[in-house]
């Protein structure tokens, strides 16, 4: 049996909030407010496990493995959401990086009663996706023992996969499970148990982390600029502009011709201007620096 929820820190009540019931409405939000302004450092705490993880996550990642989420409730809604922003963020293929929920696809918008509660279903959901050995997947629960993600770490252990456990109560199952356990301890919420907050809040500064910090480390920015983005609107369409012009120093014209020549691809772009060729030396170029901006620039 797996430890009773009474015992871990974010079932706790905490007598600071006994009363939020009775209280006027800023008076509720500056409580809060003040409780949420702990979660970063809670995260500071974990940062040694976090940034250990990406390091085995983008060595994987630069092999060709992928990068799977892995959470029920609202651990699995931020997990699909992370992965979701990747491919218009970072021009990923949609395949790279995914978020499994348990409950499926319905479960992203109403409550699948009992999904959580069911490892086999964790197990299956990764035999689905093929997991591999270079594949990465990260088990996301506020609790640290919901059975769907430790059903799913257990199947991706046996294909030889990196496994990554993220929680919010320490000694959690979770980080027992995984090679890599990260427990951000923000304890008690505002309202008892309700995990979609501080420990939601938490998650998703660390899922952050985790995409962002994987993709820099595969080249997928130049400096803080997302020379992989997506432009497919016209708001990221005039992000690319301004990016290819402050990179090269192009004038609007010129930065405009060189983004259609190269079908959008900021980075193809800046190479045609910078290096004075067309768009297929450009992503010759950037094929033979593993598609790395900075690189291609200086070679």
């Amino acid at each position: 049996m797996i430890d009773p929820l009474p015992e871990l820190s974010t079932e706790q009540s905490d007598p600071r909030y006994s009363q939020i019931d009775r209280l006027p409405t800023e008076q509720i939000a500056r409580l809060m407010n003040q409780a949420d302004a702990a979660v970063p450092a809670a995260v500071a705490v974990a940062i040694p496990a976090i940034s250990g993880a990406i390091d085995a996550i983008s060595a994987r990642m630069s092999q060709g493995g992928r990068l799977l989420y892995v959470g029920a409730g609202t651990s699995g809604r931020l997990a699909v959401l992370d992965a979701s922003e990747c491919p218009p963020t970072f021009g990923t293929d949609p395949s790279l990086v995914q978020g499994v929920i348990a409950g499926g696809p319905d479960a992203l918008t109403r409550s699948v009663e009992g999904a959580e509660d069911d490892a086999e279903a964790g197990a299956a959901a990764l035999r689905d996706l093929d997991v591999g050995a270079l594949d990465s997947v990260v088990g996301v629960s506020a609790s640290g023992r919901a059975p769907f993600v430790l059903g799913a770490l257990a199947e991706a252990a046996v294909r030889g996969a990196l496994t990554v456990g993220l929680s919010c109560n320490e000694g959690a199952p979770l980080s027992a499970a995984a090679q890599h356990g990260i427990e951000v301890v923000v304890g008690p919420e505002v309202v008892t148990g309700s995990t979609r907050l501080k420990a939601g809040t938490a998650q998703k500064l660390v899922l952050n982390m985790i995409s962002t910090i994987s993709m820099v480390k595969l080249g997928k920015t130049y400096g803080n600029q997302m020379v992989e983005m997506s432009a497919m609107n016209s708001k990221l369409a005039d992000r690319a502009l301004r990016m290819v012009r402050d990179i090269t120093g192009a004038d609007r014209e010129t930065a405009g011709a060189a983004l259609d020549a190269a079908g959008g691809r900021t980075k193809v772009a800046v190479l045609m201007i910078q290096h004075g060729i067309d768009a297929d030396a450009a992503r010759a170029l950037l094929a033979t620096h593993g598609e790395r901006l900075s690189d291609a620039l200086s070679g």
